[in-house]
C-alpha cells in the first residue's frame, strides 16, 4: 500500500495548532494596500479558523 501524500498546495495555505485546530489567512491580505486602510490592513493580516463545513475536506487534503 503505498503511502499518503499530503496535498502541497494545501501545506503552504493551512496549519493545524497544538490544540487540532485547522488556522488560514485571510483573503485580500497580500498586495494592493494604498487601496485600503490601515485598520482594514491589520484586521486582514489576523489569522482565522476554518469553518466547520471545510474542516473535514482540509484535514484530508493534510493527511490527517
Amino acid at each position: 500500500m503505498p503511502k499518503n501524500k499530503t496535498h502541497s498546495g494545501a501545506k503552504k495555505r493551512f496549519r493545524v495548532t497544538g490544540s487540532g485546530k485547522l488556522m488560514r489567512e485571510q483573503a485580500g491580505h497580500v498586495h494592493k494596500f494604498h487601496e485600503k486602510t490601515p485598520q482594514k490592513a491589520r484586521r486582514l493580516s489576523r489569522d482565522l479558523i476554518v469553518s466547520a463545513a471545510d474542516t473535514k475536506a482540509v484535514k484530508k487534503l493534510l493527511g490527517k
